[in-house]
Protein backbone atom coordinates (compact mmCIF):
# COMPACT_ATOMS: atom_id res chain seq x y z
CA UNK A 1 0.00 0.00 0.00
CA UNK A 2 1.34 3.15 -0.45
CA UNK A 3 1.85 6.05 2.48
CA UNK A 4 -1.11 8.28 1.21
CA UNK A 5 -4.81 8.23 1.06
CA UNK A 6 -6.19 4.82 0.45
CA UNK A 7 -8.55 4.96 -2.18
CA UNK A 8 -10.85 1.78 -0.34
CA UNK A 9 -14.25 3.11 0.94
CA UNK A 10 -13.92 2.78 4.30
CA UNK A 11 -17.06 1.59 6.72
CA UNK A 12 -16.85 3.21 10.32
CA UNK A 13 -19.41 2.53 13.38
CA UNK A 14 -19.87 6.58 14.88
CA UNK A 15 -19.71 6.13 18.49
CA UNK A 16 -22.80 8.24 19.39
CA UNK A 17 -25.04 7.49 16.25
CA UNK A 18 -24.50 3.95 14.89
CA UNK A 19 -24.69 4.90 11.68
CA UNK A 20 -22.74 3.68 8.89
CA UNK A 21 -20.38 6.52 6.95
CA UNK A 22 -18.77 5.34 3.87
CA UNK A 23 -15.55 7.66 2.77
CA UNK A 24 -15.55 7.51 -1.29
CA UNK A 25 -12.56 7.14 -3.23
CA UNK A 26 -10.65 10.12 -4.38
CA UNK A 27 -9.86 10.74 -7.97
CA UNK A 28 -7.44 11.94 -9.69
CA UNK A 29 -7.43 15.54 -10.58
CA UNK A 30 -8.80 15.78 -14.60
CA UNK A 31 -6.61 15.86 -17.05
CA UNK A 32 -3.61 14.58 -14.64
CA UNK A 33 -2.25 11.27 -13.86
CA UNK A 34 -2.32 9.32 -11.02
CA UNK A 35 0.20 8.82 -8.50
CA UNK A 36 1.70 5.97 -8.95
CA UNK A 37 1.67 2.31 -10.83
CA UNK A 38 -0.03 0.99 -7.63
CA UNK A 39 -2.85 3.49 -7.57
CA UNK A 40 -4.24 2.59 -10.91
CA UNK A 41 -4.14 -0.95 -9.92
CA UNK A 42 -5.80 -0.40 -6.62
CA UNK A 43 -8.55 1.48 -8.12
CA UNK A 44 -8.92 -1.08 -11.03
CA UNK A 45 -11.31 -2.78 -8.41
CA UNK A 46 -13.62 -0.24 -7.73
CA UNK A 47 -13.83 1.27 -11.42
CA UNK A 48 -14.88 -2.21 -12.38
CA UNK A 49 -17.56 -2.43 -9.73
CA UNK A 50 -18.92 0.91 -9.56
CA UNK A 51 -22.75 0.60 -10.82
CA UNK A 52 -22.95 3.87 -12.05
CA UNK A 53 -21.85 4.05 -15.67
CA UNK A 54 -19.35 6.93 -16.08
CA UNK A 55 -17.75 8.69 -19.10
CA UNK A 56 -13.81 7.48 -20.14
CA UNK A 57 -11.65 9.49 -18.85
CA UNK A 58 -7.97 9.92 -19.94
CA UNK A 59 -6.47 8.10 -17.07
CA UNK A 60 -8.73 5.16 -17.64
CA UNK A 61 -7.43 4.88 -21.54
CA UNK A 62 -4.04 4.88 -20.18
CA UNK A 63 -4.90 2.59 -17.55
CA UNK A 64 -6.26 -0.03 -20.18
CA UNK A 65 -2.82 0.71 -22.23
CA UNK A 66 -0.51 0.05 -19.40
CA UNK A 67 -2.30 -3.55 -17.96
CA UNK A 68 -3.17 -4.82 -21.74
CA UNK A 69 -0.63 -7.44 -20.65
CA UNK A 70 -0.17 -8.51 -17.04
CA UNK A 71 2.89 -10.58 -17.68
CA UNK A 72 5.23 -8.37 -19.33
CA UNK A 73 3.79 -5.58 -17.20
CA UNK A 74 4.76 -7.61 -14.16
CA UNK A 75 8.31 -8.19 -15.71
CA UNK A 76 8.24 -3.92 -16.68
CA UNK A 77 7.36 -3.30 -12.88
CA UNK A 78 10.20 -5.10 -11.36
CA UNK A 79 12.71 -4.42 -13.94
CA UNK A 80 12.09 -0.85 -12.86
CA UNK A 81 12.41 -1.79 -9.19
CA UNK A 82 15.45 -3.09 -9.72
CA UNK A 83 17.05 -0.19 -11.84
CA UNK A 84 16.31 1.99 -9.35
CA UNK A 85 17.55 -0.15 -6.33
CA UNK A 86 14.45 0.79 -4.57
CA UNK A 87 11.93 -2.12 -3.90
CA UNK A 88 9.23 0.14 -2.44
CA UNK A 89 5.79 0.86 -4.52
CA UNK A 90 6.43 4.62 -3.97
CA UNK A 91 9.45 4.84 -5.62
CA UNK A 92 7.88 2.28 -8.55
CA UNK A 93 5.44 5.26 -8.87
CA UNK A 94 7.52 7.94 -9.23
CA UNK A 95 9.30 6.00 -12.35
CA UNK A 96 6.04 4.91 -14.32
CA UNK A 97 5.20 8.79 -13.90
CA UNK A 98 8.51 10.14 -14.95
CA UNK A 99 8.49 7.43 -17.86
CA UNK A 100 4.86 8.73 -19.31
CA UNK A 101 3.18 6.12 -21.62
CA UNK A 102 4.89 6.37 -24.47
CA UNK A 103 8.05 5.20 -22.83
CA UNK A 104 6.41 2.63 -21.45
CA UNK A 105 4.87 1.21 -24.99
CA UNK A 106 7.97 1.30 -26.52
CA UNK A 107 9.68 -1.27 -24.06
CA UNK A 108 6.62 -2.73 -24.31
CA UNK A 109 7.08 -3.06 -28.51
CA UNK A 110 10.94 -3.86 -27.45
CA UNK A 111 10.09 -7.08 -25.79
CA UNK A 112 7.26 -8.21 -27.70
CA UNK A 113 9.75 -7.93 -30.72
CA UNK A 114 12.94 -9.88 -28.70
CA UNK A 115 10.37 -12.34 -27.98
CA UNK A 116 9.24 -12.87 -31.45
CA UNK A 117 13.24 -13.24 -32.89
CA UNK A 118 13.72 -15.50 -30.21
CA UNK A 119 11.01 -17.79 -31.33
CA UNK A 120 11.88 -17.22 -34.76
CA UNK A 121 15.34 -18.36 -34.07
CA UNK A 122 14.63 -21.86 -32.38
CA UNK A 123 12.03 -22.69 -35.25
CA UNK A 124 15.36 -21.98 -37.34
CA UNK A 125 17.31 -24.25 -35.22
CA UNK A 126 14.39 -26.72 -35.01
CA UNK A 127 13.93 -26.64 -38.63
CA UNK A 128 17.73 -27.31 -39.20
CA UNK A 129 17.70 -31.07 -37.01
CA UNK A 130 14.58 -32.23 -38.66
CA UNK A 131 16.35 -31.95 -42.00
CA UNK A 132 19.22 -33.49 -40.23
CA UNK A 133 16.97 -36.46 -39.10
CA UNK A 134 15.17 -37.08 -41.85
CA UNK A 135 18.45 -37.42 -44.13
CA UNK A 136 19.65 -39.70 -41.72
CA UNK A 137 16.87 -41.96 -41.79
CA UNK A 138 16.83 -41.81 -45.64
CA UNK A 139 20.32 -42.87 -45.28
CA UNK A 140 18.99 -45.75 -43.37
CA UNK A 141 15.93 -46.69 -45.41
CA UNK A 142 18.28 -46.99 -48.53
CA UNK A 143 20.68 -49.03 -47.21
CA UNK A 144 18.39 -51.01 -45.37
CA UNK A 145 19.41 -50.39 -41.77
CA UNK A 146 15.67 -49.40 -41.04
CA UNK A 147 14.30 -52.44 -42.31
CA UNK A 148 16.84 -54.43 -40.16
CA UNK A 149 15.85 -52.47 -37.03
CA UNK A 150 12.00 -52.79 -37.74
CA UNK A 151 12.70 -56.51 -38.30
CA UNK A 152 14.88 -56.93 -34.76
CA UNK A 153 11.68 -55.34 -33.26
CA UNK A 154 9.21 -57.31 -34.62
CA UNK A 155 10.92 -60.72 -34.13
CA UNK A 156 11.56 -59.97 -30.10
CA UNK A 157 7.75 -58.97 -29.91
CA UNK A 158 6.50 -62.10 -31.31
CA UNK A 159 9.04 -64.15 -29.38
CA UNK A 160 7.23 -66.07 -26.34
CA UNK A 161 8.89 -65.45 -23.21
CA UNK A 162 11.86 -68.25 -22.30
CA UNK A 163 12.51 -68.98 -18.99
CA UNK A 164 15.75 -67.31 -17.19
CA UNK A 165 18.70 -69.67 -17.14
CA UNK A 166 22.09 -68.67 -15.89
CA UNK A 167 24.58 -68.65 -19.32
CA UNK A 168 27.86 -68.79 -19.50
CA UNK A 169 28.98 -65.27 -19.57
CA UNK A 170 31.48 -64.98 -22.94
CA UNK A 171 34.35 -62.53 -22.19
CA UNK A 172 32.95 -60.64 -25.44
CA UNK A 173 29.49 -60.93 -25.41
CA UNK A 174 29.31 -59.07 -29.05
CA UNK A 175 31.43 -62.04 -30.62
CA UNK A 176 28.91 -64.79 -28.95
CA UNK A 177 26.63 -65.41 -31.93
CA UNK A 178 29.22 -64.64 -34.10
CA UNK A 179 31.32 -67.28 -33.01
CA UNK A 180 28.68 -70.07 -33.10
CA UNK A 181 27.59 -68.95 -36.51
CA UNK A 182 31.26 -69.54 -37.60
CA UNK A 183 31.87 -72.78 -35.90
CA UNK A 184 28.32 -73.90 -37.52
CA UNK A 185 29.24 -72.91 -41.53
CA UNK A 186 33.12 -74.13 -40.73
CA UNK A 187 34.65 -70.91 -40.94
CA UNK A 188 36.08 -70.49 -37.23
CA UNK A 189 39.23 -71.09 -36.96
CA UNK A 190 41.57 -71.11 -33.98
CA UNK A 191 44.89 -69.42 -33.47
CA UNK A 192 46.83 -72.44 -33.62
CA UNK A 193 45.88 -73.51 -36.74
CA UNK A 194 47.58 -70.39 -38.59
CA UNK A 195 51.23 -70.39 -39.10
CA UNK A 196 51.96 -66.48 -39.68
CA UNK A 197 55.09 -65.25 -41.62
CA UNK A 198 56.69 -61.96 -42.46
CA UNK A 199 54.42 -58.72 -42.45
CA UNK A 200 53.43 -57.55 -45.91
CA UNK A 201 51.26 -54.71 -45.21
CA UNK A 202 50.52 -52.31 -42.19
CA UNK A 203 47.92 -49.74 -40.91
CA UNK A 204 46.88 -47.93 -38.09
CA UNK A 205 44.58 -50.26 -36.75
CA UNK A 206 46.36 -53.74 -37.96
CA UNK A 207 48.88 -55.40 -39.32
CA UNK A 208 48.70 -58.11 -42.34
CA UNK A 209 51.04 -61.12 -42.57
CA UNK A 210 51.67 -63.88 -44.90
CA UNK A 211 50.50 -66.93 -43.42
CA UNK A 212 49.79 -70.95 -44.10
CA UNK A 213 46.45 -72.66 -42.74
CA UNK A 214 46.26 -76.04 -43.39
CA UNK A 215 49.02 -75.63 -46.10
CA UNK A 216 47.14 -72.88 -48.05
CA UNK A 217 49.09 -69.59 -48.31
CA UNK A 218 46.44 -67.06 -46.41
CA UNK A 219 46.64 -63.03 -45.50
CA UNK A 220 45.77 -63.08 -42.10
CA UNK A 221 45.01 -59.21 -40.86
CA UNK A 222 45.92 -58.92 -37.11
CA UNK A 223 43.61 -56.10 -35.75
CA UNK A 224 46.39 -54.76 -32.80
CA UNK A 225 45.51 -55.17 -29.22
CA UNK A 226 45.26 -51.87 -27.98
CA UNK A 227 42.02 -50.95 -30.24
CA UNK A 228 39.97 -52.83 -28.46
CA UNK A 229 41.56 -51.48 -24.95
CA UNK A 230 41.36 -47.96 -26.63
CA UNK A 231 38.00 -48.83 -28.00
CA UNK A 232 34.98 -49.99 -25.87
CA UNK A 233 32.77 -51.05 -28.84
CA UNK A 234 35.99 -52.15 -30.68
CA UNK A 235 35.22 -55.90 -30.46
CA UNK A 236 31.57 -55.08 -31.84
CA UNK A 237 33.75 -53.05 -34.65
CA UNK A 238 35.53 -55.88 -35.72
CA UNK A 239 32.70 -58.63 -35.39
CA UNK A 240 30.88 -56.46 -38.16
CA UNK A 241 33.85 -56.35 -40.57
CA UNK A 242 34.42 -59.57 -40.04
CA UNK A 243 30.60 -60.77 -40.67
CA UNK A 244 30.10 -58.70 -43.63
CA UNK A 245 33.07 -60.58 -45.38
CA UNK A 246 31.69 -63.52 -44.72
CA UNK A 247 28.68 -63.13 -46.34
CA UNK A 248 30.67 -62.07 -49.79
CA UNK A 249 30.43 -64.35 -52.60
CA UNK A 250 32.27 -62.59 -56.03
CA UNK A 251 35.21 -63.55 -58.34
CA UNK A 252 36.32 -60.47 -57.69
CA UNK A 253 35.40 -59.42 -54.00
CA UNK A 254 38.19 -60.25 -51.07
CA UNK A 255 37.37 -64.16 -50.25
CA UNK A 256 37.43 -64.52 -46.37
CA UNK A 257 38.68 -68.18 -44.94
CA UNK A 258 37.68 -67.99 -41.89
CA UNK A 259 38.43 -66.15 -38.85
CA UNK A 260 39.90 -66.33 -35.39
CA UNK A 261 37.51 -64.65 -32.47
CA UNK A 262 39.85 -64.16 -29.83
CA UNK A 263 40.53 -60.52 -28.91
CA UNK A 264 42.58 -58.62 -28.14
CA UNK A 265 45.60 -60.97 -28.77
CA UNK A 266 43.62 -63.34 -31.82
CA UNK A 267 41.52 -60.53 -33.45
CA UNK A 268 42.44 -62.39 -37.13
CA UNK A 269 40.85 -62.00 -40.54
CA UNK A 270 42.28 -64.65 -42.57
CA UNK A 271 41.43 -63.95 -46.64
CA UNK A 272 43.24 -65.43 -49.69
CA UNK A 273 46.15 -64.41 -50.49
CA UNK A 274 47.14 -62.65 -53.51
CA UNK A 275 50.01 -63.04 -54.92
CA UNK A 276 50.35 -58.95 -56.22
CA UNK A 277 48.03 -55.84 -55.85
CA UNK A 278 46.65 -53.28 -58.55
CA UNK A 279 49.41 -50.69 -57.81
CA UNK A 280 52.54 -53.53 -58.45
CA UNK A 281 50.58 -54.85 -61.33
CA UNK A 282 50.17 -50.70 -63.04
CA UNK A 283 53.27 -49.03 -61.38
CA UNK A 284 55.59 -52.05 -61.27
CA UNK A 285 56.92 -54.65 -58.37
CA UNK A 286 58.67 -53.04 -54.84
CA UNK A 287 58.10 -49.61 -52.74
CA UNK A 288 57.98 -46.93 -55.45
CA UNK A 289 58.01 -43.27 -54.00
CA UNK A 290 56.24 -40.39 -55.59
CA UNK A 291 60.13 -38.94 -55.29
CA UNK A 292 61.24 -41.84 -57.09
CA UNK A 293 58.79 -41.70 -59.81
CA UNK A 294 59.18 -37.87 -60.72
CA UNK A 295 62.93 -38.82 -60.46
CA UNK A 296 61.99 -41.85 -63.77
CA UNK A 297 59.45 -39.70 -65.58
CA UNK A 298 59.08 -41.44 -68.67
CA UNK A 299 61.60 -44.30 -67.75
CA UNK A 300 59.21 -46.86 -66.23
CA UNK A 301 60.51 -49.48 -63.53
CA UNK A 302 58.48 -51.86 -65.95
CA UNK A 303 56.59 -51.66 -69.04
CA UNK A 304 52.62 -50.11 -68.75
CA UNK A 305 50.14 -53.17 -69.30
CA UNK A 306 48.32 -52.77 -73.11
CA UNK A 307 45.24 -50.42 -72.67
CA UNK A 308 42.96 -53.32 -73.12
CA UNK A 309 44.30 -54.88 -69.97
CA UNK A 310 43.61 -51.72 -67.76
CA UNK A 311 40.12 -51.16 -69.04
CA UNK A 312 39.74 -54.66 -68.18
CA UNK A 313 40.69 -54.46 -65.08
CA UNK A 314 38.40 -51.32 -64.47
CA UNK A 315 35.50 -52.93 -65.36
CA UNK A 316 36.20 -55.86 -63.05
CA UNK A 317 36.61 -53.36 -60.13
CA UNK A 318 33.30 -51.63 -60.86
CA UNK A 319 31.40 -55.45 -61.18
CA UNK A 320 32.57 -56.02 -57.36
CA UNK A 321 31.60 -52.55 -56.61
CA UNK A 322 28.33 -52.72 -57.97
CA UNK A 323 27.99 -56.32 -56.02
CA UNK A 324 28.81 -54.77 -52.78
CA UNK A 325 26.66 -51.46 -53.12
CA UNK A 326 23.24 -53.70 -54.32
CA UNK A 327 23.53 -55.64 -51.19
CA UNK A 328 21.01 -54.66 -48.58
CA UNK A 329 22.40 -53.02 -46.25
CA UNK A 330 24.65 -51.60 -48.33
CA UNK A 331 28.52 -52.19 -48.09
CA UNK A 332 29.64 -48.64 -47.99
CA UNK A 333 33.41 -48.01 -46.52
CA UNK A 334 35.02 -46.17 -48.67
CA UNK A 335 36.36 -48.96 -50.24
CA UNK A 336 39.21 -47.39 -52.24
CA UNK A 337 40.15 -45.33 -49.69
CA UNK A 338 44.20 -45.25 -48.63
CA UNK A 339 45.20 -41.79 -48.12
CA UNK A 340 43.65 -38.30 -48.76
CA UNK A 341 44.14 -38.34 -52.67
CA UNK A 342 41.68 -41.01 -53.23
CA UNK A 343 39.13 -38.89 -50.90
CA UNK A 344 36.16 -37.91 -51.93
CA UNK A 345 35.38 -34.38 -50.31
CA UNK A 346 32.56 -34.95 -48.47
CA UNK A 347 34.17 -37.46 -46.41
CA UNK A 348 37.39 -34.92 -45.93
CA UNK A 349 35.38 -32.73 -44.60
CA UNK A 350 33.34 -35.09 -42.07
CA UNK A 351 30.06 -34.39 -43.95
CA UNK A 352 27.38 -36.85 -43.92
CA UNK A 353 28.16 -39.50 -47.10
CA UNK A 354 26.64 -42.50 -49.12
CA UNK A 355 27.87 -45.00 -51.25
CA UNK A 356 28.99 -42.56 -54.07
CA UNK A 357 32.21 -41.36 -52.28
CA UNK A 358 33.48 -44.80 -53.22
CA UNK A 359 32.09 -43.63 -57.09
CA UNK A 360 34.49 -40.60 -56.44
CA UNK A 361 37.49 -42.75 -55.31
CA UNK A 362 37.01 -45.04 -58.48
CA UNK A 363 37.51 -41.98 -60.84
CA UNK A 364 40.76 -41.46 -59.35
CA UNK A 365 41.84 -44.95 -59.86
CA UNK A 366 39.82 -44.80 -62.90
CA UNK A 367 42.54 -41.93 -64.41
CA UNK A 368 45.25 -43.22 -62.55
CA UNK A 369 44.95 -46.78 -64.68
CA UNK A 370 44.47 -44.89 -67.92
CA UNK A 371 47.39 -42.51 -67.77
CA UNK A 372 49.23 -44.66 -66.05
CA UNK A 373 50.53 -42.29 -63.60
CA UNK A 374 50.22 -41.89 -59.40
CA UNK A 375 47.28 -39.02 -58.60
CA UNK A 376 48.73 -35.45 -58.56
CA UNK A 377 52.32 -36.95 -59.79
CA UNK A 378 52.66 -33.03 -61.25
CA UNK A 379 52.04 -31.71 -57.94
CA UNK A 380 54.52 -30.72 -55.39
CA UNK A 381 51.71 -31.70 -52.79
CA UNK A 382 51.42 -33.84 -49.31
CA UNK A 383 47.66 -35.69 -49.24
CA UNK A 384 47.30 -33.06 -46.75
CA UNK A 385 47.91 -30.46 -48.77
CA UNK A 386 46.11 -32.25 -51.48
CA UNK A 387 42.81 -32.55 -49.49
CA UNK A 388 42.20 -28.78 -49.00
CA UNK A 389 43.16 -28.40 -52.56
CA UNK A 390 40.18 -30.91 -53.79
CA UNK A 391 37.77 -29.02 -51.02
CA UNK A 392 38.00 -25.62 -51.77
CA UNK A 393 39.74 -25.36 -55.20
CA UNK A 394 38.25 -28.50 -57.11
CA UNK A 395 41.83 -29.87 -57.27
CA UNK A 396 41.81 -32.75 -59.51
CA UNK A 397 44.49 -35.10 -60.89
CA UNK A 398 45.73 -34.39 -64.77
CA UNK A 399 43.26 -36.38 -67.07
CA UNK A 400 45.43 -37.91 -70.31
CA UNK A 401 45.59 -35.82 -73.50
CA UNK A 402 41.89 -35.95 -75.13
CA UNK A 403 42.02 -38.39 -78.33
CA UNK A 404 39.22 -39.95 -79.83
CA UNK A 405 39.27 -43.06 -78.99
CA UNK A 406 39.78 -42.03 -74.78
CA UNK A 407 37.21 -39.19 -75.34
CA UNK A 408 34.26 -41.30 -73.82
CA UNK A 409 36.71 -42.29 -71.16
CA UNK A 410 37.71 -38.58 -69.82
CA UNK A 411 34.16 -37.79 -69.93
CA UNK A 412 33.19 -40.72 -67.64
CA UNK A 413 35.97 -39.70 -65.27
CA UNK A 414 34.91 -36.05 -65.06
CA UNK A 415 31.83 -37.34 -63.60
CA UNK A 416 32.69 -39.83 -61.77
CA UNK A 417 34.92 -37.53 -59.82
CA UNK A 418 31.83 -34.23 -59.79
CA UNK A 419 32.12 -32.34 -56.60
CA UNK A 420 28.47 -32.70 -56.45
CA UNK A 421 27.77 -36.20 -55.03
CA UNK A 422 24.36 -36.47 -56.39
CA UNK A 423 25.67 -36.06 -59.56
CA UNK A 424 28.18 -39.50 -59.64
CA UNK A 425 26.50 -42.45 -61.51
CA UNK A 426 25.41 -45.81 -59.61
CA UNK A 427 28.43 -48.57 -60.11
CA UNK A 428 25.02 -50.03 -62.59
CA UNK A 429 25.65 -46.78 -64.67
CA UNK A 430 29.42 -47.42 -64.56
CA UNK A 431 29.57 -50.64 -65.61
CA UNK A 432 27.43 -50.46 -68.48
CA UNK A 433 29.52 -47.72 -69.38
CA UNK A 434 32.48 -49.76 -69.42
CA UNK A 435 31.37 -52.82 -71.27
CA UNK A 436 30.40 -50.16 -73.98
CA UNK A 437 33.06 -48.66 -74.40
CA UNK A 438 35.17 -51.85 -74.18
CA UNK A 439 33.42 -52.97 -76.85
CA UNK A 440 34.12 -50.18 -79.16
CA UNK A 441 37.53 -50.54 -78.68
CA UNK A 442 37.69 -54.14 -79.42
CA UNK A 443 35.64 -53.47 -82.46
CA UNK A 444 37.97 -50.55 -83.71
CA UNK A 445 40.60 -51.55 -86.55
CA UNK A 446 42.44 -48.63 -85.69
CA UNK A 447 42.78 -49.59 -82.09
CA UNK A 448 46.23 -48.30 -80.87
CA UNK A 449 47.06 -48.42 -77.16
CA UNK A 450 47.88 -44.32 -77.37
CA UNK A 451 49.03 -44.02 -73.81
CA UNK A 452 52.03 -46.06 -74.12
Amino acid sequence: MLRGTSHKGKATQSANSGRKHVTTATRPPRGGCCRGLNDCLSMGSIISTNRREEPTSRFEQQKSMFLSSSDLLYKLRSRWAFCQGDTKTDGLSKEVHSLGPGRLVADLEREVLKQKELRITYRRRMERTQDYLRHCLQIAQENGFLDLIIQNKDAHALAPPTPQTPTPVHPHSELAALIDTAKLNGWYIAPDEIELQERIGQGSTANVHRGTWRGLDVAVKCIKPDFFTSNEKGATFFAQEVETLARQRHRFVLQLMGACLDPPNCAWAVTEFLSTTLEEWLHGPGKRPKQMAKMVWGARLGPLPPLGQRLAKALEIAQAMQYLHDQRPKVVGRCFTRTYVYMAPEVVKCEPYNEKCDVYSFGIILNELITGEYPYIEKDYGPAKIAMEVVEDNLRPRLPEYDGQLGELIDLICVLWHGDAAKRPSFAAITCILRKIQKTMLESVDFVDVVT
